[in-house]
């Protein structure tokens, strides 16, 4: 009969010590070291992935979450734009993880991947992400930011699907925000946009309406900052003196930076300035 005891409570002692040593971000053993995490897949396409970076002493309590969009038209780009700044953003954003995704690109020469191809594949990101949140130990809240075409897709998935990845403020920085009147800016806009969305404003109405965050515009929006350039000739800037336009019409919280001189991307200086911009308007504004 001992050895029967003896040999139960050895099992059952295996089993708790195999358990603890699967659990590698058990907040039992300490402070978690900081950690990123490459090439992480959320759906089954090749492009579908994304790197996570975990700070130190993260807690489901105190660890908000932002994913990060990467811009370039739609077309290009990929996830390694966030590693451009990323020492300077996580100066401002120290007990923030932080996620940079990449998604689904269209392609002119097939016509692959059309939107709202890069609109779903946000949505298949943040519902992955927010499912792993409880194996990273830090919270679900999570924080949308972009920039340039990613800056357009952060605010659509926060204006039309909000309640997705329990979203709670969003970030962009140049946005597209409201593709009907983006394609009236010169012919390139024109192109890309026609290809891209399989029409012009006319043949494909409810899709340029659909795939516009300012036509989501609602009083309950989420809280949102966004800077734009008075110099950027790709995206102008009247397209964001627009929206905050809107968002004043239905009183949201937001902040709206307009930044002299500045084009389609900042200078060191002005993106240091942004995050901490960004990052007290966080503090304030985050419930």
């Amino acid at each position: 009969m001992k050895i029967l005891y003896r040999s139960i409570f050895l099992l059952s002692f295996s089993i708790l010590l195999w358990n603890c040593s699967e659990n590698t971000e058990s907040p039992m053993a300490g402070e978690l070291p900081a950690l990123d995490l490459f090439d992480q897949s959320y759906g089954n396409e090749t492009n579908q992935l994304f790197d996570l970076f975990l700070p130190k002493g993260r807690s489901r309590e105190n660890t908000p979450l932002i994913i990060y969009i990467h811009g370039g038209g739609w077309i290009d780009g990929s996830k390694e734009e966030f590693l451009q700044f990323r020492q300077s953003f996580q100066r401002e954003f120290p007990e923030y993880a932080i996620a940079s995704i990449n998604y689904r690109l269209f392609d002119f020469l097939t016509g692959d991947n059309k939107f709202p191809t890069q609109e779903n594949d946000v949505i298949a990101a943040v519902r992955s992400i927010q499912l792993q949140t409880v194996n990273w130990n830090i919270s679900d809240q999570i924080i949308l930011a972009g920039a340039s075409a990613g800056g357009h897709l952060a605010l659509l998935h926060s204006y039309k699907h909000q309640t997705i990845g329990n979203i709670k403020a969003v970030i962009a920085f140049f946005p597209p925000s409201d593709l009907v009147s983006l394609y009236t800016y010169n012919q390139i806009t024109q192109l890309g946009l026609n290809a891209l969305l399989g029409g012009n404003p006319e043949e494909k109405a409810s899709s340029y309406l659909d795939s516009s965050p300012s036509n989501f515009i609602r009083g309950a929006v989420v809280p949102t900052i966004f800077f734009h350039g008075t110099s950027d000739t790709v995206v102008p800037v009247w397209q964001s003196d627009l929206f905050a336009d809107k968002l004043n019409a239905v009183s949201a919280r937001f902040e709206y930076k307009r930044i002299e001189n500045q084009g389609h991307g900042f200078n060191d200086l002005t993106y240091s300035q942004a995050f901490k911009d960004a990052a007290s308007f966080l503090e304030q504004n985050l419930e």
